[in-house]
């Protein structure tokens, strides 16, 4: 396929692991622009994510509630996690809702996938429907998680959204879908 965007194009001329931790690789490449000069592009390199769009058979939606160290603060976020080494981002849906909140779900929809932040990051979260939930047993956190499980109506969540109440970007794009998928039908 012809690339269209052909002219706006950056290449690698070397790339640099300036930290690697758990979570994050962080990276500083020297690139050729498209006009021929170089220069330095610094990312963290993400394995990437699942979120979870619980739907419980009253319609309201699955949250959980957790601190979030870097802002200092507690978040209700839609449950999410990471896609480990290999794993097939379905698995790592199922796995993510039944770990956070102990559910697990009869049906299975992927409605796409986000980056949350393209300027200095490559992850991805894969954004998945899940619909006909049981709940089959207390959570399985992390030993570092603390987490509250909250259902929410969906105008609820809009609202917090509209309000400032919900900032997480997974979250919000999250109920984007949440809203075409209930309401439009999508």
């Amino acid at each position: 396929m012809h690339d269209l965007f052909a002219h706006l194009r950056e290449e690698e001329v070397d790339s640099q692991q300036v930290f690697g931790g758990k979570l994050l690789d962080v990276r500083r490449d020297r690139v050729r622009l498209p006009d021929g000069r170089e220069c330095l592009r610094e990312y963290v390199r993400h394995q990437g994510a699942a979120v979870v769009i619980g739907q419980l058979d009253d319609r309201r939606l699955l949250f959980v509630r957790q601190y979030r160290y870097p802002l200092r603060r507690s978040f209700l976020e839609l449950p999410a996690g990471k896609i480990d080494p290999g794993e097939d981002v379905l698995t790592t849906a199922r796995r993510e809702l039944l770990e956070e909140t102990g559910y697990s779900a009869g049906q299975w929809r992927h409605l796409g996938v986000m980056h949350p932040c393209v300027g200095y990051s490559n992850e991805r979260i894969e954004i998945f429907h899940a619909a006909g939930l049981e709940h089959l047993a207390a959570q399985s956190l992390d030993s570092s998680e603390f987490i509250d499980v909250v259902a929410v109506p969906l105008d609820e969540a809009l609202e917090a959204v509209r309000s400032g109440s919900i900032t997480d970007a997974k979250t919000i794009t999250g109920l984007f879908w949440a809203e075409k998928v209930l309401v439009s039908g999508w």
